[in-house]
């Protein structure tokens, strides 16, 4: 195949990051795209100079010339329009988290496993460059096993009025953002959590800042591993300046620090202020650190490359980046929630036996 050729669903802020990131694949054509939000995808079709528009996905995905479906709506629409794009013969990229509740997540592993199609799921912090550098660093033995992980993202609040109610999004700030340290962890221990305590502040007036937000404004988890290892992981929409992205790995002969919000070799001091620095960031004023190419560095160009490469040569996803890897993840953010709420640890089982591979295949390509 020397193209793949992509249809987009959705046409909001994770719709335009896949779509730039495809835009820079010399292997890829965007085809198609669909939103209900006819003005929104009317402005998403044009900036993108995408020849095709829909306001029903199952009609964009009865084209015969699309092969690869990306899922960028809402968390509580992952499993309806992946499975409908599984259905119809296409392979799939989702949006994290998975899907909102645990039962869902299992489906979508099942409908892959049935389908024998392509599914990657989109955790870019596994393709963010320096995060592969430190699990090279790791996989030479540069700071020995690693033990203990401490990783957060943070910022000042959601893009999307989805995310800011929990019936949509499937919780706050523990779902929306630490997923990707909670991913991040799993991925580079290699194991699967067995214990959760977490911590929430509640959502709603028990927010700290986000009154009208659904879901919790902040929560935090420590978490155990098959392996002994242990990880701090926090997400919190109070965080000020933008985008706020820190790790720390601590290994039995050395330490990693990997700062993804503020990595730019740039500072600048602007008296008026310039258009942008980083995501999230509310004013350019003064000092200020711009991000250089900021998708690339917080893995999307290389993760939808990847994609990618997936159809277009018959590759399996990465590890950390399957169907199952999603389904992973979120039960450890739902024993997050479900321990805040009991007031107590919650041990975990596997949800999929260790021998088990990744799945996809002879499906379409």
């Amino acid at each position: 195949m020397e193209k793949v050729r992509v249809a987009i669903v959705g046409s909001e802020f994770a719709a335009g990051f896949h779509a730039r990131s495809l835009r820079r694949s010399p292997y890829t054509e965007i085809v198609a795209a669909c939103s209900i939000d006819v003005p929104s995808l009317k402005r998403f079709v044009k900036t993108y100079e995408i020849p095709h528009s829909y306001e029903d996905y199952n009609e964009m995905f009865a084209r015969k010339d699309v092969d690869l479906v990306h899922v960028c709506v809402p968390n509580f629409l992952h499993k309806k329009v992946a499975i409908a794009a599984l259905e119809a013969g296409k392979h799939v990229v989702c949006e994290k988290p998975l899907a909102t509740n645990m039962e869902d997540a299992v489906a979508m592993v099942e409908a892959v496993k049935k389908s024998r199609l392509k599914f990657m799921y989109a955790e870019d912090w596994l393709s963010a460059p320096a995060i592969l550098r430190a699990k090279q660093i790791i996989a030479e033995g540069g700071i020995g096993r690693p033990l203990y992980i401490k990783a957060k993202e943070t910022h000042s609040g959601s893009h999307s009025p989805f995310a800011q109610k929990k019936e949509y999004a499937g919780g706050g700030s523990m779902i929306h953002l630490a997923i990707h340290p909670m991913a991040f962890a799993r991925w580079i221990f290699g194991c699967e959590a067995v214990e959760v305590a977490g911590m929430t502040n509640g959502g709603g007036d028990r927010n700290f800042v986000h009154k009208n937000y659904g879901g919790e404004d902040w929560a935090a988890a420590l978490i155990a591993y098959e392996g002994g290892q242990r990880a701090f992981i926090e997400g919190n929409y109070i965080t000020h300046g933008g985008l706020d992205d820190f790790i720390e790995i601590y290994g039995s002969e050395g330490s990693i620090k990997i700062d993804l919000g503020f990595g730019s070799p740039m500072t600048v001091y602007s008296r008026p202020g310039y258009g942008y620095a980083v995501e999230k960031a509310e004013t350019t004023l003064h000092w200020t650190k711009p991000a250089v190419d900021e998708e690339w560095n917080l893995g999307y160009v290389t993760e939808i490359a990847q994609f990618v490469d997936c159809v277009r040569l018959d590759k399996e996803p990465a590890s950390g980046l399957r169907a199952e890897d999603g389904a992973a993840v979120l039960q450890s953010i739902m024993a997050v929630y479900e321990s805040a709420a009991q007031g107590k640890t919650v041990k975990l089982e596997r949800l999929f036996p260790a021998k088990e591979k990744a799945t996809g295949g002879k499906g379409k390509a």
